[in-house]
């Protein structure tokens, strides 16, 4: 490590939930920095312990601040909500591709890549099947970071994530079962992937320097259930009703677009390569630990 660094430097491109349980986690041993793209967040993000630099990943000149900054760079942010590109990722790639590189890249692109799977359970080794232009551009971006890694020999990580939950998230799985959000019946239902945020955060500490070049590994807990049934669970936890049932018929008359996209891809995630590399334990293993 160069000796001008006291401190191990990690930059956070994306610093919504996650990326914030993660800098906690560091608070103290690393020197951590995020991009940050409004000007009125700075004070609160320097009041957690964390370097804000501001830019747009919009906007390219204003990342050029990030050149050489950090040593681990973790990459959360979104592709734009259109097209089948990500050109976010390619203006980051580009500044971070000056004279002083980082040494490690992480990815946190989303098991969406695999597209539907009737079911059948999911593998890294798996050929990409986006179904849908959100998870198109999702392939692009994994391609475009892994391609940058080889070209600058930085090592690149990509890690497949599944529903982010947590009960202090907005829109969490309570919430839902007090809306009546409805599920599939049984048997056209989809199997469900989840991952609590704050093993999520644990996960992406260990990343930046454990995880592997040019490797893919998904993620999941330990729920291993259709949707129904794993929130009927965490309503028997909490004392709820459980969610109403509707056919796919019924769906498709009375639900949102982005809602039966989802609905329409079923996949169990097998993250039996992050558990070998990593022996980690889960926090919050199931849906219904974690309220």
């Amino acid at each position: 490590m160069p000796s001008r660094f006291r401190k191990p430097r990690v930059l956070l491109i994306g610093y919504g939930d996650v990326a914030q349980r993660m800098a906690q986690l560091t608070s103290g041993r690393w020197r951590v920095a995020a991009l940050i793209r409004r000007t009125d967040q700075l004070q609160a993000v320097r009041e957690q312990g964390v370097t804000p630099l501001w830019g747009d990943l919009d906007q390219g000149p204003s990342l050029k601040r990030l050149a050489g900054w950090a040593q681990r760079v973790v990459h959360l942010a979104p592709p734009p909500g259109e097209g089948l590109n990500d050109p976010r990722t390619v203006r980051l790639l580009q500044a971070l591709s000056g004279r002083t590189r980082p040494t490690q890249l992480v990815y946190v692109s989303t098991t969406g890549v695999y597209g539907d799977a009737q079911g059948e359970w999911v593998r890294e080794t798996r050929a990409l099947n986006p179904q849908t232009e959100r998870a198109q551009r999702r392939v692009h971006a994994e391609q475009a970071v892994r391609s940058w890694g080889r070209r600058m020999g930085v090592r690149v990580s990509v890690f497949r994530v599944p529903g982010i939950h947590a009960a202090d998230r907005p829109g969490n799985l309570k919430d839902r079962l007090l809306r009546a959000a409805p599920v599939l019946v049984p048997e056209q239902d989809i199997y469900t992937n989840h991952i609590h945020a704050d093993d999520l955060a644990r996960l992406l500490h260990w990343a930046v320097w454990g995880a592997l070049a040019q490797r893919a590994y998904n993620v999941n807990d330990a729920t291993q259930a259709r949707l129904g049934e794993a929130l009927g669970k965490l309503a028997d936890a909490l004392g709820l009703p459980h969610p109403p049932t509707l056919t796919w018929e019924q769906a498709q008359a009375t639900l949102s677009p982005l809602v039966l996209s989802f609905w329409r891809e079923s996949r169990r995630i097998d993250a039996q390569r992050l558990h070998r590399e990593w022996p980690w334990t889960l926090q919050h293993p199931h849906l219904w630990s974690a309220y």
